[in-house]
């Protein structure tokens, strides 16, 4: 059974850095693409970024994260990561951590991740930018 946890969550000042972690279980990260979502309080899910599972891990960033989050992966630890940098109150939401199998393009693979019986998904962590 595929799990997803994630951690690193938190109330941070408007400017500064955070760093979540998604670690998984159940599985190797061999082909598997990860994603990073998020849902503002009102608002839609959105997808933030995503990494390929394939060789030179792709990725994908959506508009206005793109010069401020970095996403990355380590296999031999089965997790990843999104640095987080000049956080903004717009960014306060739950973050969600996301995995599909396989080797579609990046952006494919995050389409993926959002169709029933095909992604698995972690519980959330909130992340708060606040003075």
């Amino acid at each position: 059974q595929v799990q997803l946890v994630e951690s690193g969550g938190g109330l941070v000042l408007p400017g500064r850095s955070l760093r979540l972690t998604c670690t998984v279980s159940g599985t190797t990260l061999d082909n598997v693409a990860i994603g990073w979502f998020r849902q503002a309080p009102g608002k839609e899910r959105e997808v933030i970024s995503c990494i390929s599972g394939m060789a030179g891990g792709s990725t994908y960033y959506r508009d206005s994260v793109k010069a401020r989050f970095t996403i990355s992966r380590d296999n031999a630890k089965n997790s990843a990561f999104l640095q987080m940098d000049r956080l903004t109150s717009e960014d306060t939401a739950v973050y969600y951590c996301a995995a599909a199998i396989g080797t579609l393009p990046v952006q494919s693979m995050c389409r993926m991740m959002t169709r029933p019986g095909f992604g698995f998904w972690g519980q959330g962590t909130q992340v708060t930018v606040s003075s």
